[in-house]
């Protein structure tokens, strides 16, 4: 398995950071400019996106990925959706790299198992789809979804999402929500400093958030008013402004 590409920006303490689904390391270039006047933003294309849509891998997979990335550590890591429950991964497979956690409208997975293969099934359905019209079209109807109701249209955006059908089915059936394992005993065990972060207009994700805080040893939750899923394209002032706070604060 070959190596992520990676974009590097900034200079100072490494802040590695993870896009969502049909993102690329291109994407949330003004939130990620932001961070980089105090810290060395690392932001690599996961497997199936951008310069790695060569590659497959699972989330575990993608996990080591992403540590080998971030080197012998330790490093503050961050993501987004899928970004964050790759991040996730790595906390829990790589510890000793990881300094800081930020997870942005991220889960630790789907508890009951039936639950988790009807959304398998989605996923594959949703991968099929995207196969057979294209990523273009694909993308019109992603971002119709409610989910990115807030989303302002974005034309830089817009074109920093992947453009390989194949990359992006392939990270579904390998990385899909549906894939992940009930991950929630395991990072109760996790001691990293974490900050979760949820809009308040992602009632889901606030959810999903709370009880992720809520069952880590030292993890605290945000609710960022007024936002949604893509917080931190909505107002990437804002987003910023909380991680950089969480950064700073002392252990």
């Amino acid at each position: 398995m070959g190596l992520l590409g990676v974009a590097r920006e900034g200079s100072g303490p490494i802040l590695v950071w993870l896009h969502g689904f049909s993102q690329t390391r291109d994407s949330a270039r003004r939130f990620r400019t932001i961070l980089a006047t105090d810290y060395e933003v690392l932001s690599p294309d996961l497997p199936g996106h951008g310069t790695s849509a060569g590659l497959r891998a699972s989330l575990e997979e993608a996990a080591d990925l992403v540590a080998a990335v971030a080197g012998a550590g330790p490093v503050a890591l961050g993501g987004y959706s899928m970004g964050g429950r790759v991040a996730l991964h790595v906390a829990l497979r790589h510890p000793e790299i990881v300094s800081r956690l930020v997870v942005l409208s991220a889960t630790a997975g789907i508890e009951d198992d039936a639950a988790r293969a009807a959304r398998r099934a989605r996923d594959e359905t949703l991968a099929e789809r995207i196969e057979r019209i294209g990523v273009g079209v694909f993308l019109e109807e992603w971002l119709a979804q409610p989910l990115f109701a807030t989303l302002p249209r974005d034309a830089a955006e817009r074109a920093a999402r992947s453009a390989d059908a194949a990359g992006l089915a392939d990270a579904l059936r390998r990385s899909g929500t549906g894939t992940q394992a009930w991950l929630l005993e395991d990072l109760a065990r996790l001691e990293v400093p974490t900050l979760v972060l949820a809009g308040a207009r992602d009632p889901k994700f606030v959810e999903a958030g709370t009880r992720l805080a809520d069952a880590m040893a030292n993890a605290r939750l945000v609710v960022l008013e007024g936002l949604g899923h893509a917080a931190h394209l909505e107002d990437p002032v804002a987003v910023a402004s909380a991680v950089r706070d969480f950064l700073a604060y002392p252990q």
